[in-house]
């Protein structure tokens, strides 16, 4: 038995999460879109026929920019988030990045299949990858079989708790400022407001006093959580 395989890389993911800090934690979240651009020889039309009768689909992605790891060490349990930070369970029993083969999983929703500036782009919506992900395989979601509406999901039944977003009066300043610009479309305006009601902090961190910075899109945007709202108190071009 072979201990590795070597797959192609057959597009890139371009996103508004431009650092990992605040991506959703599971795909379908936040309606933020983004889309895969194709690379050659994958980038033909052809590929794809037939692929825009469904209405989602599976990727299949590399976790690229995982610390290097020590290849003849396996880590045979990890912390996820959901558990807090602090509890340790089975790296197969979570979606931890830090796994035998740094490989993702994500169903998102087609929105279009276009040739722009010569380069073949397959839109999507929800997506939870980082911006220039390798994209390794796309597959179609079938609803019959990919849906198990029995499912047990262990420790992670539950959706996450959503807070409300506020603006500080600054920042709501900056907020009108950009938008009557153009350089703040409503869309990425609703996208980063549904990232921040998550609450996109590490588990183990619940001080209501620290501002924290979120790099999303061309913005950096500087927020705190409270108990009862996310407050964002500036936003700037980054």
């Amino acid at each position: 038995m072979k201990e590795s395989i070597t797959i192609p890389i057959v597009g890139v993911m371009c996103s508004p999460y431009k650092e990992k800090f605040g991506i959703p934690r599971q795909p379908n979240l936040v309606d933020v879109e983004s889309y895969i651009e194709m690379y050659a020889p994958y980038d033909t039309e052809q590929a794809f026929e037939g692929l825009t009768e469904f209405s989602h689909i599976w990727l299949l992605w590399q976790f690229h920019q995982n610390k290097a790891q020590d290849k003849t060490s396996f880590r045979a349990q990890v912390r996820p988030p959901r558990l807090g930070g602090n509890e340790k369970i089975g790296v197969f029993a979570t979606r931890s990045m830090y796994r035998p083969a740094p490989i993702g999983l994500s169903v998102v929703q087609l929105k279009r299949i276009v040739r722009e500036q010569g380069r073949l782009r397959v839109y999507v919506q929800g997506s939870d990858l980082l911006d220039a992900t390798p994209i390794v395989d796309i597959k179609p979601y079938i609803a019959y079989s990919d849906a198990v509406l029995t499912a047990n999901s262990g420790y992670a039944m539950q959706a996450p708790t959503l807070k409300p977003v506020r603006w500080q009066a600054e920042a709501l300043l900056q907020q009108q400022h950009y938008l009557e610009q153009g350089t703040l479309s409503l869309q990425t305006l609703v996208e980063l407001e549904q990232v921040l009601a998550l609450d996109p902090r590490p588990a183990y961190q619940h001080d209501a006093e620290r501002i924290y910075g979120l790099t999303f899109a061309i913005f950096n945007i500087r927020f705190l959580v409270q108990q009862e709202a996310v407050v964002i108190t500036e936003i700037q071009l980054g």
